[in-house]
Parts: C-alpha cells; sequence; structure tokens
C-alpha cells in the first residue's frame, strides 16, 4: 500500500497531471487537473489517493487565500479534514505495526488465518484504490508472514521499506521494528 504519497499511478489509472478526466459523451470540455491529483476509478478526485497539497491547488478557486491558508497548504490538511494520503499512510502504518507489536509471540492456526483474512480484507477496502491494488500485488508476491510476532513484524517492517522505496523515502532497520513499535528504544526515551 503505497499510503505515503500519490507518485504512483498504475497504467489502469486515469491521468492526474493535467490530462482530460475521461468523457462522458456530453459537449463538456474534458476538465484538467493539476500534477499529484490521482483520480478515482469515477474518473473524478480522489481525496484519500491525493496529498492535501494537490488537492488544494485543485480546489483553489474555493480557498481564499490567507497566512494560515498559505501555511496550512504547505503542511497538512486542518484536523477536521477528510485525511489525506498521507495522513492515512501514516495512521495505516501506525495501526498495521501496533497490530504486528501485540501479535502473539506463538500464534494459534486460528490466530495465523484471521491475521491473514483481516489483511486480505484491509487490502481490499483501503481508501486510496491505487495504494490497496500496490499492497494486493506486494501480497502476492510475498504472502504474509503470520508464524510468529517476530516473523509478522519482519513481514510488515519489510512491506512498509517497499513503499519506502518506492517513494523515495529511507528505509527502516528491520532488526529494530520491535523496538520502535512494542518496546521502546533502549535509551529510554519512550519511557
Amino acid at each position: 500500500m503505497a499510503a505515503d504519497s500519490t507518485e504512483h499511478q498504475p497504467s489502469s489509472a486515469p491521468a492526474a497531471d493535467g490530462a482530460a478526466a475521461g468523457t462522458t459523451g456530453t459537449a463538456e470540455p474534458p476538465k484538467k487537473f493539476p500534477k499529484g491529483v490521482v483520480l478515482g476509478k469515477d474518473g473524478k478526485p480522489c481525496r484519500s489517493c491525493t496529498s492535501f497539497a494537490a488537492w488544494a491547488s485543485q480546489t483553489k478557486s474555493s480557498l481564499k487565500a490567507t497566512p494560515s491558508t498559505t501555511t496550512t497548504l504547505s503542511q497538512s490538511p486542518p484536523r477536521d479534514c477528510p485525511p489525506d494520503v498521507e495522513t492515512l499512510g501514516r495512521s495505516t502504518w501506525t495501526l498495521l505495526h501496533s497490530i504486528a507489536a501485540t501479535y502473539p509471540p506463538a500464534p494459534t492456526p486460528s490466530e495465523q488465518s484471521d491475521l491473514r483474512s483481516f489483511m486480505r480484507l484491509f487490502s481490499r477496502l483501503y481508501p486510496c484504490w491505487v495504494c490497496a491494488e500496490d499492497f494486493q500485488a506486494y501480497m502476492r508476491k510475498r504472502d504474509v508472514r503470520a508464524g510468529s510476532r517476530d516473523e509478522f513484524g519482519n513481514w510488515l517492517c519489510e512491506a512498509h521499506n517497499e513503499v519506502n522505496r518506492k517513494l523515495g523515502k529511507p528505509t527502516f532497520d528491520c532488526a529494530k521494528w520491535e523496538e520502535r513499535w512494542r518496546t521502546g528504544w533502549r535509551d529510554g526515551s519512550c519511557d
């Protein structure tokens, strides 16, 4: 799930870098969208697939140019707005890594099955369709490893690193996943 950015667009996705969103058979000229706006399968901008900055530039005519708006646009959406792709991605990774941190060290076959089912359903229901399809493809290449807490935590860390590599972000040392998400840093900074 490429939930941290919107640069990834599968070839089946409508173009969102100024190209038309599609035609409906009417005489209306095709609408152009700013670079970075990801379109949903319905041809309309997908809020949960697009960064706030791209979304704001798409709707800038409805925003008033004030100093506080300019500051907000460069950072993140106001807290009471629907999440953009970055906010959704950060929250998602926090949830998934927290699930890994509390997953049993020696799960029963039923718990392993539940985790695999959850991950399959989660990847189908994820709000950013581009991210969802990307994560589904990852899971087809690398089955969810659910045999233990350590196994799942490492699998998830590698999945997250795969997304980070695609986005040009730094990767995380997976040997430290449990320290980051379960026990806290050895230096006591989390105590």
